[in-house]
C-alpha cells in the first residue's frame, strides 16, 4: 500500500478520555473523522470537550470542528480508510468491537487499537485471517491533544506497509512515533508501571507521602507531573486494570499491596471523582 497523506476517512470507536482527543487531533489535521460511542452521553460530552479545547486558543484562530462528526453507531464506518478502537482496556470488550469492525469496514481499511497493554497478537485473534495484515497497535498518550507520543506495535502478521502508513499519518497529526515489539504493556507501560509500582510501594512502606513522591519526581527527575497526580489523571481504575495485565504477564515485579484497591473501593478513583491519591 502506498503511503497517502491526502485527506483520509478516519473512524474512532470510543469517545472517552482517549478516543475523544484522538478524533480531535485527526480532525484538526484535516482528516474526515466520525466518532462513536455506545453511550450517547459520552458522545455529547466528547463534542463539548472538543469545543472547550478549541476555545482554549491553543490551536489557532482558524481551527474548527468541521471535520469531526459524531455518529450513533458503527454503520457509518463502512467507507473508512483508518479506524482506531479506543474502548475500555479489556480484551473481551475490544474483541467484540473488532469483530464488528471486521464485518463493516472495507477490506483495504487499516484497523488499529489504542490498547496500552494488551498484546496485538491477542486482539488480532478477534479478526478474520484476511484482516490481520492490516491491524496494528497505535498507542497514544493522554492528553492526546498535548502529547507527541505515539507508540506503534506490529502484530505477528501486520504488513510493513501498514506500519509505514501508521507512522506517516501519525506524523501528519503532529505525533513523533516510536515502535515497540508486541509484548504485554509494550515498551511504554512496562517503563511507566515500573515507576508507578515502586511509587505505590514507597507509600505502603511509609517511606514517603504521595505529595513528597510527586515533588521528588518533578524536582529531582524532571518529570512534568508526579506518579500519583498522573494516576489520578488517567484514573486509578485504569491503573489497576493495566497493573493486573502486567502482573499476569510478568509476575511479582508489578505487584503491590492493597493501597490501590482500597482507594478504588472508597470511590477515590481520581481527579474526575474529586478524590484519588490527592483531593481535587
Amino acid at each position: 500500500m502506498a503511503v497517502e497523506l491526502a485527506r483520509q476517512k478516519v473512524g474512532v470507536v470510543g469517545a472517552g478520555m482517549m478516543g475523544r482527543e484522538i478524533g480531535f487531533v485527526f480532525a484538526l489535521a484535516g482528516h474526515e473523522v466520525v466518532l462513536t460511542d455506545a453511550d450517547p452521553a459520552a458522545l455529547d460530552a466528547a463534542m463539548d470537550h472538543s469545543r472547550d479545547l478549541l476555545a482554549s486558543g491553543r490551536f489557532g484562530a482558524d481551527a474548527d470542528l468541521a471535520n469531526l462528526t459524531p455518529v450513533a453507531d458503527l454503520s457509518a464506518f463502512g467507507d473508512r480508510s483508518l479506524v482506531i478502537e479506543a474502548v475500555f482496556e479489556d480484551a473481551e470488550i475490544k474483541g467484540g468491537v473488532l469483530r464488528e469492525l471486521d464485518d463493516i469496514c472495507p477490506a483495504e481499511c487499516v484497523i488499529a487499537s489504542n490498547t496500552s497493554s494488551i498484546p496485538i497478537a491477542t486482539l488480532a485473534e478477534s479478526l478474520s485471517p484476511a484482516r490481520r495484515s492490516r491491524f496494528l497497535g497505535m498507542h497514544f498518550s493522554s492528553p492526546v491533544s498535548r502529547m507527541e507520543f505515539l507508540e506503534l506495535i506490529s502484530g505477528r502478521e501486520t504488513a510493513d506497509e501498514v506500519m509505514d502508513f501508521a507512522d506517516a499519518i501519525g506524523r501528519d497529526v503532529g505525533k513523533a512515533p516510536t515502535r515497540s515489539a508486541d509484548v504485554a504493556g509494550f515498551a511504554s507501560n512496562r517503563l511507566l508501571f515500573a515507576l508507578l509500582t515502586e511509587a505505590i510501594r514507597l507509600v505502603e512502606e511509609g517511606v514517603a507521602t504521595p505529595e513528597d513522591i510527586d515533588a521528588t519526581c518533578r524536582l529531582a527527575l524532571g518529570h512534568p507531573v508526579g506518579p500519583f497526580r498522573l494516576m489520578d489523571r488517567i484514573s486509578n481504575t485504569l491503573v489497576r486494570d493495566v497493573q493486573r495485565i502486567l502482573t499476569d504477564a510478568y509476575g511479582a515485579r508489578y505487584e503491590t499491596g492493597s493501597a490501590l484497591e482500597d482507594l478504588i473501593e472508597r470511590g477515590h478513583t481520581g481527579r474526575r471523582a474529586g478524590r484519588g491519591w490527592h483531593r481535587y
